[in-house]
């Protein structure tokens, strides 16, 4: 009777196993575009800002690391502001966690839009603002952003930050 409630026990665990989803590095292949060291331009006196998106974990997620340096003005001294995004394929889904130095989390869904572009919708969550991140890739060979907030219960987002960067080689 133990050696059967065992084997039970075995066999539950390796279907467990089974139905797992292994990560799959095919489903971020849609956005290979993004992958390298990135540079704002075009940013106003004093301003800068840089991300890398890179591939890590066995090239299972894709992770980007992100600086702003902002100027001192109106009295306020300068800041500077870091974050950290994960994107990772879950359950057929691209998802994306977000981290950065004022505390602010962010989980998204990931969305590619054809090779040149990708939307990150924040998951939602009542009473908070809903954030939605597009990246897009110019025939300028220039990654454009754009990060835009709708308050809680609005449907409609509106812009916050938009920025370009080029590629360093």
């Amino acid at each position: 009777m133990i050696a059967m409630r065992r084997f039970a026990a075995f066999l539950g665990a390796c279907l467990v196993a089974a139905s797992a989803r292994p990560v799959q590095a095919a489903d971020l292949k849609a956005l290979e575009f993004l992958l390298g060291d990135w540079e704002a331009v075009a940013t106003p006196p004093g301003e800068s800002g840089a991300f890398i998106f890179s591939l890590a974990v066995q090239e299972k997620v894709i992770v980007r690391t992100n600086y702003a340096q902002y100027p001192a003005r109106d009295a306020q001294p300068a800041t500077r502001h870091d974050d950290l995004m994960v994107i990772f394929p879950d359950d057929g889904a691209l998802k994306a966690d977000y981290f950065d130095s004022e505390q602010h989390v962010i989980h998204y869904v990931v969305t590619p839009h054809g090779p040149t572009e990708v939307v990150f919708v924040s998951e939602p969550r009542p009473s908070e603002p809903r954030y939605r991140l597009t990246y897009t890739l110019g025939a300028d060979k220039l990654l454009k952003g754009t990060f835009e907030i709708a308050p809680p219960g609005a449907a409609d987002f509106k812009p916050y930050l938009t920025w370009s960067a080029r590629k360093l080689k």
